[in-house]
């Protein structure tokens, strides 16, 4: 394989620590265990994908806004360690170790009535998520068994609940991993969920895939692609609060009705400002053992209702939810329900920041443009 030169320009925006995705078809289709370096030689961990085309990774550590980067890619010799490794316990949940710490696990033993995240360890080393009812914390709430973590559900699929875990709910439930890469520069979890009425009958298919990056504690990111796949029939997401895509439910302490704090995209605050209301992204922080954390939701263009609307709590819920228009905007004559008819395939993509610091200190607004308008690439190929 010939070399090929990346051209990588930070645009109007300074980047750090910054996930960069670039396609090298044609150019680079052929190239196997990839060494990319600078122009000191110095080398930058990379990481390929095949399964769709060729598509490259690394992570962009620093680049000041106007200015651009030459890099060089050549086939290497070896595979290096990963940095981020996949364990799996079969039937119970797969581990995610970052730089040989334990960051989450996603749980899927059938015991439980969803797939989640927990627990989910913070800029810190301490969990800043809610764990109840998994495990028993002091002074945590103990309320909305369902809310687990880190979690995708909703309310009405087809009449059935998803959402809840009162009885009659329905369940989701873990059919297989269709990946579980580690790597240098990110973990990649595949799964295959099929989400059943109360009685057991299959409602849909779900394919989740969670993309963790090698990143510094201090701002992890990963990406969470939820694709909804409508195999037995019409499928209906109805109009309801009580749902969330992607779901969080932080750290008691981090409540906004204790000491944390709500901020979206707008600059609305807390549950009176940001419940129900559309915007590209919406931020919770507050004090984990001390130290301010928190976690962002970054929607992504394409997503249905773009910008999404949120149903957020002071109590520590934060759910991105497209579908509950009738409540959100207080008109029963509004409907937002939506219907997908059979073999159609209905996507969802969010980035999840989990960061030191308040909004404003963890430059959520400037993470949100490494995800929405990250930096260009462009692929140099030399003429044979």
């Amino acid at each position: 394989m010939r070399e090929v030169t990346l051209v990588v320009n930070a645009g109007k925006h300074a980047r750090q620590n910054c996930p960069v995705w670039v396609r090298l078809d044609p150019a680079g289709s052929d190239i196997a265990n990839p060494v990319l370096t600078d122009a000191t030689g110095a080398v930058v961990p990379c990481q390929l994908l095949q399964d769709q085309g060729a598509v490259l990774c690394f992570i962009l550590k620093s680049l000041p806004k106007g200015q651009s980067l030459t890099l060089t890619l050549t086939p290497g010799g070896g595979r290096p360690a990963p940095r981020v490794a996949l364990v799996d316990q079969p039937g119970e949940k797969v581990d995610v170790q970052i730089g040989g710490k334990l960051f989450t696990s996603y749980h899927c033993a059938a015991t439980w009535a969803r797939p989640f995240l927990l627990p989910v360890i913070g800029p810190y080393g301490d969990p800043i998520t809610r764990q109840y009812p998994v495990a028993q914390v002091a002074g945590e709430r103990q309320d909305h068994p369902h809310h687990k973590s880190c979690w995708v559900a909703w309310g009405k699929v087809n009449g059935t609940d998803n959402w809840s875990e009162t009885p009659g709910y329905a369940r989701q439930l873990h059919q297989q991993f269709e990946a579980l890469d580690s790597g240098p520069v990110f973990g990649r979890l595949v799964a295959r969920n099929h989400w059943v009425s109360n009685a057991g009958q299959k409602v849909l298919e779900e394919r989740r895939t969670l993309v963790f990056y090698d990143l510094p504690e201090a701002g992890r990111l990963v990406d969470l692609t939820v694709t909804f796949i409508a195999t037995e029939g019409p499928v209906v997401f109805g109009d309801t609060k009580e749902g969330g895509i992607a779901s969080i439910r932080v750290a008691t302490s981090m409540d906004a009705e204790v000491n944390g704090t709500i901020i979206n995209a707008y600059g609305g605050t807390n549950e009176a400002e940001t419940w129900g209301k559309r915007a590209h992204w919406c931020d919770y922080f507050g004090p984990v053992q001390g130290k301010t954390v928190g976690i962002t939701i970054f929607d992504t263009p394409g997503n249905f209702r773009y910008p999404t609307y949120w149903h957020v709590r002071n109590y520590g819920l934060m759910t991105a939810n497209p579908f509950g228009l009738s409540h959100f905007l207080n008109d029963k004559s509004r409907d937002g329900s939506h219907r997908i008819d059979k073999g159609t395939v209905f996507p969802f993509t969010y980035r999840l920041y989990f960061h030191a610091g308040d909004t404003h200190e963890a430059n959520v607004a400037g993470k949100f443009l490494d995800h929405v308008a990250p930096p260009a690439v462009e692929v140099k190929s030399p003429a044979p």
